[in-house]
């Protein structure tokens, strides 16, 4: 059931995502073109001119992604002393690092900041990476990987770092590391993640049985953008994407009782 799950939110959200969905609308409007279906075309060309320019004039992305963003406030005060700290992958790229032979980061990389400035501080917690692969054709190469050596590249001892490297999505990020470490409900566990990806990771993890203590990093909404005209349509359809892309999310595990 998981995996059918996987393969098919996956191909659903290759699909219909807002960049792909604009290619569609253009295809679509040329072949009705070639075809003759003048008046059709235009309609579908109006259309996508319209989506067009509404990504480009308005940050439609930061309307969207700031209530999950503003969901969880990084914590101003911690525990003394904490069980363990989970990182969630997401933030690597295992195809390009196995090409290039070194680790390779998107945009998430403050995941990576936050995990080696929160195991400083908590020397005897439990540190654990969790993240395999969300990749439909190289579920081969691994984030766990990536992050195994990244983290020895900046000196870090990975011997008493635990790698999940099975997990292809969030819910079984939540559902492996706990099967693997089995915490007890009173033990104290911090959640590093994207801030817009915090509200769906913590309610996964609650859905399991465990209760974390969320550090957001990684914003993408700048809040005094507001109604201000931005005319950036690759900036604004990225965190349009991944706005979408958590909303969407959070509705699927909803409906699924993943979360």
């Amino acid at each position: 059931m998981n995996s059918l799950f996987f393969w098919l939110s996956k191909l659903l959200w290759m699909i219909f995502s807002p960049d792909m969905l604009l290619v569609i609308l253009l295809i679509s409007s040329c072949l009705l073109l070639w075809f003759r279906a003048v008046s059709k075309a235009l309609v579908l060309l109006t259309i996508t001119t319209v989506l067009v320019c509404v990504i480009t004039i308005f940050p439609v992305g930061d309307y969207l992604i700031a209530p999950l963003e503003n969901r969880y406030d990084l914590p101003t005060e911690l525990p003394e002393s904490v069980d363990g700290i989970i990182v969630l992958g997401g933030a690597e790229n295992a195809v390009k690092s196995a090409y290039w032979g070194q680790p390779e980061l998107g945009e998430a990389a403050e995941r990576f900041f936050a995990f080696i400035q929160l195991t400083a501080a908590y020397p005897d917690a439990i540190a654990v990476f969790s993240g395999g692969t969300g990749s439909l054709s190289r579920q081969d190469l691994k984030g766990a990987d990536v992050a195994r050596s990244l983290l020895k590249r900046q000196g870090r001892d990975i011997s008493n770092i635990i790698f999940e490297a099975n997990s292809r999505n969030t819910y079984e990020n939540a559902l492996f590391t706990h099967q693997k470490l089995q915490p007890g409900q009173k033990e104290t566990w911090i959640l590093i993640t994207s801030a817009s990806h915090m509200p769906r990771a913590v309610g996964v993890f609650a859905q399991v049985g465990w209760q974390v203590i969320p550090y957001p990093v990684d914003h993408l909404s700048l809040p005094e953008n507001g109604l201000k005209l931005t005319l950036d349509f690759s900036s604004n359809l990225r965190v349009f994407k991944y706005a979408l892309r958590e909303w969407t999310g959070l509705f699927a595990y909803y409906l699924t009782g993943r979360t």
